[in-house]
Order: C-alpha cells, then sequence, then structure tokens
C-alpha cells in the first residue's frame, strides 16, 4: 500500500483500508507558517478582548456546530483512519463534551480572583490572574484526529488564545474541516487556523517565534524533535506521548466485565491508542477463568472497512512491521499466541493476538506495539502485578480491576501513570474536568480540565497597596526599631515548635 505522498505544492491523504485518495491537500512551507501564524497573533488580540462571557458564548456555538456536523466528521475520520464510524462518531462526541467543558469553566479557573496575603502583608490586596499566551501551536495526531487535539485547541481557544492547527499528515481533513466549522460561527478573525503538510511544516511551527506554546502529540522520539525546536525561542511545549499500559486483574474482579474492558482496551481502534491496554496482568486465582473469557470474546473480532468490523486497518503502514516484529519475538523468546499469531499480520489489516508466557525482556513488553495485540502474565498477587506494570519507562494510563475498593484505590494510587481507571477502561477520558497526561517517556504537562486551562495560560501575580504600615522595611528610612519589630513578629508567627 501506498502512504501519503508529497508533490511540488499539494499531497495526498489516503483511506488506509483502500489506498484511495481522500483529498488533496496543500504542503504549507516555513513561509505560509509564518504568515498564518502573523495572522493569528492579531487575532489573538481580538479574541482575548471579547473578554470571558463573548468566548464562552462563541466557543458554545463551534461546539453546537459540531455537534450538527457530527456525522459529517465521523464520515471523515472513517476515511482517513479508516476506524469505524460509530468509533469515530464517539471520538467526536467526547470532543464535544471537552469543549462544552472548557467554554463554561474558563472563567471560573482562570479568571482574576482575590488571594490572602498574610498576616504580614495585611495592607496588600493580593490578585491572582491567569492571561493567555497569545497563540498556541497545537501538533495533532492521526490516530484520534479530533479528540485529541481538541484537548488543547478547546483549552487553549477558552483561556483566551488563538490556535493554529497541524494535523497529521494521515488526517489532515479533520482539521481543515474543524477550521471551516469554526470560521462559520467565529468569522470576524482567524481564531483557528490549520496549517497542512508533512514534517517540515509542522517544523516550521514549532520553531516559529511567534508561538507562545506548542501542544504535541506523537512518539517520544519525534517530541523530542520538536522540544529542540522550540528551544531556539524558548517555547515552552506540553508533550502527550506514547505509553505501554497494564491492566490488572485482582482474584476478586468481576472477570467477565474484566475480560471486555480489557478487550476494548487492548484491541479498539485496531490498538492504535496511546493510552490502549498492551499487558495484562491478572492474580494467578482468577488467571485460568479470565484468559479463558478473554480469548473466547477475542475470536469474535474481525477486522475491516465495512459496518459490521470491529476495528479498521493500521493507519500507519509502517507500524504492520513493528507489530510483526513484536509478535514474532514474543513467540521466538518462548511466548504463546493462544489467539492468532505472527500471520495475524495481513496488510492493511492486523488479526486479534493474544500471547501469552511472554518473557518481561522480550519487545512485545517492553515497547509500545499499537497494534491489536496483547500479552497475559499470570502475578501471583497484586502487589507482585503492581510491581510488573509499573516495570516501565513509560506512565500514561492504567486500568484496575478489583472487588475491593480500598485495595482498588491504594494500586491506583501507587501505579506509575498519569491516569488510572478502576473497574473501565479509560472512564477518566471522558471525565473533562480531569487532567490528561503522564511522566516518563509518556510525555509532561496536562490537558483537559482545571489544568489543562491553566496549561495555556501564565499566571500574573498583582498586589495593591491599600493602605500604608506604621513602619516602610523597603526604604531607606529604616530604622533598627522597625527590624526589631519585625523580627518580634516573626519570632511570634514562626519559631514555635511543634509536636510530632
Amino acid at each position: 500500500m501506498s502512504v501519503a505522498t508529497e508533490r511540488p505544492a499539494t499531497f495526498a491523504s489516503l483511506n488506509p483500508a483502500t489506498g484511495e485518495v481522500v483529498a488533496e491537500h496543500p504542503v504549507h512551507d516555513p513561509a505560509a507558517v509564518a504568515d498564518t501564524v502573523e495572522r493569528a497573533r492579531a487575532a489573538a488580540r481580538w479574541w482575548r478582548a471579547l473578554g470571558w462571557k463573548e468566548r464562552r458564548v462563541r466557543l458554545l456555538n463551534i461546539k453546537g456546530a459540531l455537534a450538527r456536523n457530527l456525522n459529517r466528521m465521523a464520515e471523515l475520520i472513517h476515511q482517513e483512519t479508516g476506524k469505524p464510524v460509530q468509533d469515530a462518531q464517539l471520538e467526536t462526541i467526547m470532543a464535544i463534551v471537552h469543549l462544552d467543558w472548557a467554554a463554561r469553566n474558563a472563567r471560573k479557573v482562570l479568571g482574576p480572583r482575590t488571594v490572602f496575603p498574610g498576616v504580614a502583608s495585611l495592607n496588600q490586596k493580593a490578585v491572582l490572574e491567569y492571561q493567555p499566551l497569545g497563540v498556541v501551536g497545537v501538533i495533532g495526531p492521526w490516530n484520534y484526529p479530533i479528540f485529541t487535539p481538541m484537548g488543547s485547541i478547546a483549552y487553549a481557544l477558552a483561556a483566551g488564545n488563538a490556535v493554529v492547527f497541524k494535523p497529521s499528515e494521515f488526517t489532515p481533513g479533520v482539521g481543515v474541516f474543524l477550521a471551516e466549522l469554526v470560521a462559520g460561527v467565529v468569522p470576524e478573525q482567524p481564531v483557528l487556523q490549520t496549517v497542512t503538510g508533512l514534517g517540515d511544516t509542522g517544523a516550521a511551527l514549532a520553531s516559529s517565534p511567534g508561538i507562545g506554546k506548542i501542544a504535541f502529540t506523537g512518539s517520544a522520539r519525534t517530541a523530542k524533535k520538536v522540544m529542540a525546536a522550540c528551544a531556539a525561542n524558548l517555547t515552552p511545549i506540553v508533550a502527550e506521548c506514547g505509553g505501554k499500559d497494564a491492566c490488572i486483574v485482582d482474584a476478586d474482579a468481576d472477570l467477565d466485565a474484566a475480560a471486555d474492558a480489557a478487550l476494548w482496551g487492548a484491541m479498539a481502534n485496531a490498538g492504535q491508542t496511546c493510552i490502549g491496554i498492551e499487558r495484562i496482568y491478572v492474580v494467578d486465582r482468577a488467571y485460568d477463568a479470565f484468559l479463558d473469557a478473554l480469548t473466547r470474546k477475542a475470536r469474535d473480532l474481525r477486522p475491516g472497512f465495512d459496518r459490521e468490523a470491529a476495528y479498521g486497518p493500521i493507519t500507519m503502514p509502517a507500524q504492520l512491521d513493528i507489530i510483526e516484529r513484536h509478535i514474532k519475538d514474543a513467540l521466538d523468546k518462548g511466548g504463546r499466541a493462544v489467539v492468532g499469531g505472527a500471520e495475524s499480520v495481513r496488510e492493511p489489516y492486523v488479526e486479534p493476538v493474544v500471547l501469552t508466557d511472554v518473557p518481561d525482556d522480550s519487545a512485545a513488553v517492553r515497547e509500545e506495539t499499537f497494534g491489536p495485540t496483547v500479552t497475559v502474565h499470570k502475578v501471583a498477587d497484586l502487589e507482585e502485578a503492581l510491581e510488573k506494570a509499573n516495570r516501565t519507562d513509560y506512565g500514561l494510563a492504567g486500568t484496575i480491576f478489583s472487588g475491593n475498593k480500598r485495595r482498588a484505590m491504594d494500586a491506583a494510587r501507587r501505579m506509575r501513570s498519569g491516569m488510572t481507571s478502576i473497574n473501565a477502561f479509560a472512564s477518566f477520558a471522558m471525565v473533562a474536568a480531569l487532567p490528561f497526561g503522564g511522566v516518563g517517556e509518556s510525555g509532561f504537562g496536562r490537558i483537559h480540565g482545571a489544568d489543562g486551562l491553566r496549561e495555556f495560560a501564565r499566571p500574573k501575580a498583582i498586589t495593591r497597596t491599600r493602605f500604608n504600615l506604621p513602619m516602610n522595611l523597603t526604604s531607606f528610612d529604616r530604622t533598627e526599631k522597625d527590624m526589631a519589630r519585625l523580627l518580634q513578629l516573626i519570632n511570634v508567627l514562626h519559631a514555635k515548635r511543634y509536636k510530632r
């Protein structure tokens, strides 16, 4: 199968299931990106001056436009990624939910508020507010081309910024359509613009001196290149990278529910999910029953491009080699394929693969596979499961199934991840008030929720003197008596010894 191809001025986005051209899009060169950023800077000044109320109304109207065009957006996602239409609809719904939350909560989170100045500064009125960064550059992924970038776009707009969006070269049409919807609601200024192209277009956006922050989603390897481009202008970056997420199944878990959720977490979107489940650790008393339920369900799944298919093709053709290598490495090192095997890789699809007895040093356990494969491991107890789950440089998300709320909460807190869901897969992604992001090789910074709004604003501290104190300590007229009084006050306030 061919991939997205570059021409002198355009490139083609292709349907990964059929190889057919979905559309041709321009390759925006550095000069075009610079012009776009310059327009965004003017738009950002206008957008900021509108104020909280006017931005809220416009963002809610953008949400309405996206909701009215939900099926059209989903069909475009289906064509550009190959994922089932219903999955594309669900993804668009999640984007709508986050856009709604950001619009309704921006002022409450970021608006000016008075803070207590402390006893030593009682004469000061202290105000904290969050100001826009100006122009935010968003570099989006292909696997969730509307939901993932919306976690930056919606929150950046709600915080008062203009946005320049560079979608993946595999899904450029989604970004173009989104910008068209926004322009229809906000025709006065281009508060959201989309630039299309390949890697050079993204590099031009990251290195632009007019950008206040870059929000990047992709591999850790590419994130480091983006960070290097940002470094030239000290442009800050929020990076959401890959994962090798684990699911832990306790002995007293609802095994049918756990198998159902784990299968969805591993196979949905052909496993091309940064928070997808790639490793499952099952306490030995539940192992056989869980594995039986999982394999029984997995055998019923069929990839394809038709409406009855469980999931679609591998969107990025180069990933097929990685998936096949991981499967073969696991089998060569003593692992067993209880569902599928190396023969399951049939371009452009990969049939479900469930591996057991896979050594911890195999690529299928250590590296991100990004395909519809999963390894299942037997462990003695929850403690061993947690120790093995945390044995990774990644730290994005995780899942725990247990019938004991206290044990599950304790394990969730200790799991090396930015997000953990209990007795469900990735339920945190639908809760717009919760932050989303990882640690280690999974990146840094947060989108979604109040933390996501603050990610796209700068805190501004303001103090105003309400009345003069009897003594002025920041003056050359300060006396020894003034300092003595201050030291006496500090002794009263802070010198006390506290008992353990």
